[in-house]
């Protein structure tokens, strides 16, 4: 048996300890069933539950989450619409989240599947210093994808500008609370 305060109470039997957590207005929960004998706490359930949805949404607040955009392109896009594709998906590494690079093929076009693999691979090239390619190009259907990732150290700076912006958010927040608990003066 554990008491409320994390204090030892030593063995009692189930009578006894649900006196007691009925005579402190708390709860006596099972902690680990599988003991000999099987160890309960004197614990207020409903704050418990309540203290681990707030560690979890904190949590989630913290993570980063990767999405994966798309470019697309033909395999007669110009060499000028290319730069401005690679462009976009350097922006997409930088802000940390995947790229899709999608070659559509229509009509006749598919006999030629080199041209595709060049501009991917052109593609792959232009953005070695901030990604990597995680899904080597490949035929589905009309289309050949590729797959490009932020490298390590671009995913960890992401992971840095989020968990500051997530601290000045509880920060701010707290200011926010005392601002809107004090009257206004007229």
């Amino acid at each position: 048996m554990i008491g409320a305060e994390g204090e030892m109470l030593g063995i009692m039997s189930t009578i006894d300890a649900k006196k007691l957590a009925r005579e402190k207005n708390l709860d006596l929960v099972e902690v680990n069933p599988k003991a000999n004998p099987p160890v309960c706490k004197v614990m207020d359930f409903g704050k418990y539950k309540y203290e681990e949805k707030k560690k979890k949404a904190q949590a989630r607040r913290g993570q980063v989450l990767v999405e994966l955009k798309e470019v697309k392109l033909r395999p007669k896009t110009d060499e000028h619409d290319l730069e401005v594709k690679i462009r976009h998906a350097r922006r997409f590494l930088e802000e940390g989240n995947k790229v899709k690079v999608t070659c559509r093929f229509r009509g006749r076009e598919i006999t030629h599947p080199e041209t595709a693999l060049r501009q991917l691979d052109e593609f792959a090239r232009a953005i070695t210093d901030i990604g990597l390619v995680e899904q080597q190009p490949r035929m589905e259907a009309r289309t050949m994808t590729c797959i490009l990732a932020p490298k390590q150290e671009i995913r960890a700076r992401v992971a840095a500008q989020a968990a500051h912006a997530a601290r000045e958010a509880a920060r701010a927040r707290p200011r926010e609370e005392q601002s809107s608990e004090q009257p206004e003066r007229e």
